[in-house]
């Protein structure tokens, strides 16, 4: 079952006095199927993080559309927007975007709170999750008092409690050290695996390297992609690695 479905995208921004226009995504398809696990690749400036925004219903493309769980995200009402974002999407963001004056349980109950659920449902979903993600003994603390990982773990559990239809991860492990940023991709990988649908912009190629799909976008544009097959994580990380210079240096996929 498709779950995000990309036609025809196109993003153009125009400067301030609409003197020159400059075109961030030009005709963009793909899709993504329940239960993959996406990355998205590029260099700086290549519209990934254009894409992902538009993704996450935090902007507007200038023409093309995106469909979410069988909505086209250009008919939903500006009033209606939030809602169908936190019911349908969650968010993993490098820097954490925690509130430090909320303890980490109530980090993680924000967006149920925020939907009006009881504190019965609000309970069952905090101790499944916390369980899961290995942080029910730092609850009560706040955001300062515990490590980046714990933080980003923190992170992923109040973007899950939700039950999103697809989890967004942007540059996930960009803060944290090399072995932290292993364990929270095997988390990544256990949680797909559990049947959640990841999408994932990184600029890391072992990050990339966990996912089932790596697309790599070039000047707005897809270039190429690669599936795992069979593949374990050393091989395609060669595979990603050889695709990236390719792109650096202005080649073409099979040249």
């Amino acid at each position: 079952m498709t779950v995000l479905e990309v036609k025809n995208l196109v993003k153009i921004y125009t400067t301030r006095f609409g003197g020159s226009q400059v075109q961030a995504l030009r005709n963009v398809n793909f899709s993504v199927e329940e239960g993959e696990f996406v990355a998205i690749m590029g260099e700086s400036g290549s519209g990934k993080t254009t894409l992902l925004n538009i993704l996450a219903a935090l902007d507007k493309p200038t023409r093309g559309e995106v469909w979410l769980d069988g909505r086209n995200l250009n008919d939903i009402k500006e009033k209606d927007i939030s809602a169908f974002r936190r019911d349908k999407l969650g968010f993993v963001f490098q820097d954490f975007n925690l509130l430090d004056n909320f303890s980490i349980q109530d980090n993680i109950l924000l967006p149920l709170v925020l939907a009006g659920k009881t504190y019965d449902e609000m309970e069952i979903r905090l101790l499944k999750i916390v369980e899961r993600l290995s942080i029910s003994d730092i609850l009560k603390k706040f955001p300062y008092e515990v490590s980046g990982g714990q933080k980003q773990r923190t992170a992923i559990a109040r973007a899950l409690i939700a039950e999103p239809r697809i989890l967004l991860a942007d540059e996930p492990t960009g803060a944290l050290d090399s072995n932290t940023a292993s364990g929270l991709l095997r988390l990544f990988c256990g949680i797909n695996g559990g049947g959640q649908t990841i999408l994932m912009v990184t600029h890391s190629v072992m990050a990339a390297s966990h996912a089932k799909r790596v697309l790599f976008i070039r000047d707005g544009e897809l270039f190429h992609q690669i599936y795992r097959g069979n593949m374990k994580n050393e091989q395609l990380y060669q595979k990603i690695a050889d695709t990236l210079t390719m792109l650096a240096t202005g080649g073409e996929y099979g040249a």
